[in-house]
């Protein structure tokens, strides 16, 4: 699961070099903390949390530089998400362009640097972090016009 999106990088011709898939795979599996019996096990076995750090570390594995997340902690424990929450600072401490599309005020109020703000399908505000409030999101998210 981890390496399906870029076996371009793991691939000699047409086959995938086994020792690179495993490699990488391990590497992930370090780097996010993916508690999981082995590189070998499928995706199913594992727990919702380590199965959104799964698909995360797969996006992360096609060196993009921007990355766009939806809802990334619905349904997981406090701990995985604040594993997810200091995985996505530090990605974007390093460069990478996060956009975070999220229901949970908290959250956006709590990671975001800049909250645009959309209204039937129309952004209709654009808040830094500093100068977002519960308040001025709501009042933007049904300023109906």
């Amino acid at each position: 699961n981890i390496s399906i999106s870029n076996l371009q990088a793991l691939s000699w011709g047409f086959f995938v070099q086994s020792s690179k898939e495993h490699a990488a795979t391990t590497k992930f599996m370090e780097q996010l903390s993916i508690k999981s019996p082995s590189s070998e096990a499928g995706v199913e076995t594992l727990s919702g949390g380590n199965r959104q750090k799964v698909i995360l570390a797969r996006w992360l594995f096609t060196r993009s530089r921007i990355l766009l997340f939806d809802e990334p902690t619905v349904g997981i424990d406090v701990g995985v998400k604040y594993e997810i929450y200091q995985l996505l600072q530090k990605l974007a401490q390093e460069g990478i362009g996060i956009i975070l599309v999220s229901s949970d005020m908290q959250e956006l109020l709590g990671i975001c640097t800049r909250i645009a703000v959309m209204c039937d399908g129309r952004i209709t505000g654009d808040l830094s972090s500093s100068e977002a409030t519960q308040e001025k999101i709501l009042a933007l998210a049904t300023s109906f016009s």
